[in-house]
């Protein structure tokens, strides 16, 4: 391999400038990102704000439902994801090569694993809106639907599909919220000290 040939070298051996750039980008943006994690609520307040402008701008313009109906796959997807856990417990059925969830109330506490944890999920979505967002500047992305028709196919798709997921959490005993950790009680402190 010669010099130069690796992935943003220019030919004196040094990162060109537009790898450069590009890289320091990418690093800001993750900064941004880290610093954004422990604030959970003004992230997906953000998200919502940016999904009802979104709406504004589909309704203002009376166009692009394949790209809203396209979002809306997407979320639903993304939502899926967020409810299963990690691991599959109709796989692990016939093996028992891991962990599994407890079944019984006196079996070991284990928390919910995530398919797609939820900052990945916020993540995602924002993105996928900001995606949506773009794509109604273009009017090539505009194609002309009967949108009440998309409006009911998603309906009918998010019932059947969270019918199924429901269906999954009841067969094998998971629920995907929950509400911190169990809090155990020691036994009561009497407050007597024993002489000796």
């Amino acid at each position: 391999m010669s010099e130069g040939d690796s992935i943003g070298d220019s030919v004196h051996g040094k990162p060109s400038v537009v790898y450069r750039f590009f890289s320091r980008l990418g690093q800001i943006y993750q900064s941004w990102l880290d610093k954004s994690t422990p604030y959970t609520a003004v992230r997906w307040i953000v998200t919502l704000g940016l999904s009802f402008i979104y709406m504004i701008r589909v309704y203002l313009l009376q166009g692009w439902y394949i790209v809203t109906y396209a979002l809306g796959i997407y979320h639903l997807n993304l939502f899926i994801a967020f409810l299963s856990p990690k691991v599959d417990p109709s796989l692990m059925e016939d093996s028992d090569d891991g962990p599994s969830l407890p079944t019984r109330q006196n079996e070991e506490f284990r928390p919910f694993i995530r398919r797609l944890p939820e900052f990945k999920f916020w993540h995602s979505a924002t993105k996928g809106i900001l995606v949506a967002m773009a794509c109604t500047f273009f009017e090539a992305f505009n194609v002309p639907v009967f949108w009440p028709i998309l409006v009911m196919y998603f309906i009918m798709l998010f019932c059947i599909t969270m019918k199924r997921q429901i269906k999954h959490m009841i067969k094998y005993r998971y629920i995907p919220f929950t509400h911190g950790k169990r809090k155990y009680k020691g036994k009561e402190d009497v407050g007597k000290t024993f002489a000796s």
